[in-house]
């Protein structure tokens, strides 16, 4: 649905005549909301089922809003109380406080009991603000996940969490909650959540998106100077402040350098050396290779970038270097280079991958080689996507304009040994087709918009 004169979106869900949510005027900063049917299904069909439900994803990406205004819309709309909501904001001053977990622990055990045994749904926004306490008397420590799972041991309660730390989806959550929680991993907008709040023509959003990204706070700004600003200041009083804080940086200017090094080699492949040698020739000091791999991690685990690896398709084996950087965002990567970088090319392949992992596929970077009598021949496929028993392979080629273009684009496919769908996602196309080779050439809009056509 568009949006047609500034009017609400109807926000209308269903999935397997379980729920209907119909007529439903939800307002987003003073327009609309965008409608995020995959997340809010997942919310809706995870409800009471013993774990606790941990939505994670970058600052600013919607989680809040997913939580606090679209479920909760639900549960109100499905009869529930609001007085049987409780929730607490940890980066909100007024609850700066309950970031200790004993704390915590007693004002939801109060809150609770004043229930009387009613069914009870427990908010708690940025849980990463929780400290680990050790009481001096006991000498007990309590950390955050003592805290969730205690109430998730109440049949009474059912526990949602949101959080901008990628820690809450490591291996280790695993054991942090006794296996028992759901993981509901948020992005940006894609561009079709993006399309939908458009009245302008695909084309021309298409180019917002590839310079702006998809924060949904960018939706109630009017102009492109509004719009960099907020990107720019993202980064400057939320991002950096927070990752620097977090993890107690020494060397911020360091950060800031790797930051733009990734920006402006994005979709390009690199590894930690290259980066500490880039970095000491900017410096002028000797700069580590563990210093550079601690900084990157940190980048990846609150969620800027993320790292892709390579696959050889034939060994069917993992390289750990070099590897790929994308930006989570394209406008945070556009921002974070002033605008002065806008490379299409580069930034079509991120979003191609971006727009994959938002659809819970697993992506890798494909290799595969060819031996010559004098040495080994390596080909890149830009994409190796797999989901559950099904693979496909990608290639990006933002525009091919004579045949020998083609042919080169095609090589690394045509060397795949084995049967999976072979996909060329092209900006340059009218309509999608199959060639004589079984390549599928898929317009971007397509690839974007329909992604019944991928599989």
């Amino acid at each position: 649905m568009r949006k047609q004169n500034n009017l609400c979106y109807i926000f209308c869900i269903s999935c397997e005549g379980l729920y209907t949510l119909c007529n439903n005027f939800l307002k987003y900063k003073g327009d609309f909301m965008i409608e995020r049917t995959i997340y809010i299904k997942k919310l809706i069909n995870s409800m009471w089922n013993d774990n606790v439900k941990v939505i994670s994803g970058i600052k600013g990406c919607g989680k809040s809003t997913l939580l606090f205004n679209i479920f909760k819309k639900y549960l109100l709309n499905s009869g529930v109380e609001a007085s049987n909501i409780i929730e607490i904001r940890f980066d909100d001053l007024n609850f700066f406080e309950l970031r200790n977990p004993f704390l915590l622990t007693k004002y939801l055990n109060d809150e609770i009991k004043k229930r009387n045994d009613s069914k009870i749904y427990v908010f708690l926004d940025e849980i990463q603000y929780v400290e680990d306490k050790k009481d001096k008397e006991s000498g007990v420590t309590l950390n955050v996940f003592d805290v969730l799972n205690g109430l998730r041991n109440n049949p009474n309660v059912d526990v949602y969490v949101t959080g901008s730390n990628s820690k809450l989806l490591s291996k280790n959550i695993i054991t942090e909650f006794r296996g028992r929680s759901t993981q509901i991993r948020v992005y940006p907008l894609n561009f079709k959540e993006f399309y939908s709040s458009r009245v302008d023509d695909l084309n021309s959003s298409l180019r917002e998106y590839l310079i702006f990204g998809g924060m949904p706070g960018l939706l109630s700004l009017k102009n492109e100077k509004e719009k960099q600003e907020y990107l720019i200041n993202l980064y400057k009083e939320t991002y950096i402040k927070d990752i620097v804080d977090r993890n107690k940086i020494e060397r911020p200017d360091l950060l800031d350098i790797i930051l733009d090094f990734l920006a402006s080699t994005v979709s390009s492949l690199t590894n930690t050396n290259k980066i500490a040698n880039s970095l000491t020739s900017i410096k002028n000091e000797k700069v580590s290779h563990l210093t550079v791999f601690n900084y990157t991690n940190y980048l990846v685990n609150s969620f800027l970038v993320s790292e892709v690896q390579r696959y050889d398709i034939k060994e069917k084996t993992y390289f750990k270097y070099p590897s790929k950087f994308y930006f989570e965002d394209l406008g945070l990567r556009n921002a974070r280079l002033n605008f002065m970088q806008i490379d299409e090319v580069h930034l079509m392949e991120n979003l191609i991958y971006n727009e994959l992992i938002s659809r819970g596929l697993n992506v890798d970077i494909g290799l595969i080689y060819k031996r010559t009598s004098s040495k080994k021949i390596d080909y890149e496929i830009d994409f190796v996507v797999n989901k559950i028993d099904k693979r496909i392979y990608i290639q990006s080629a933002y525009k091919i304009d004579n045949v020998e273009k083609e042919t080169i684009e095609k090589r690394s496919l045509k060397m795949i040994p084995d049967n999976f769908k072979k996909i060329m996602i092209r900006n340059d196309l009218l309509m999608s087709y199959y060639d004589d080779d079984g390549i599928y050439h898929m317009t971007l809009t397509d690839f974007l918009l329909k992604e019944e056509l991928l599989f």
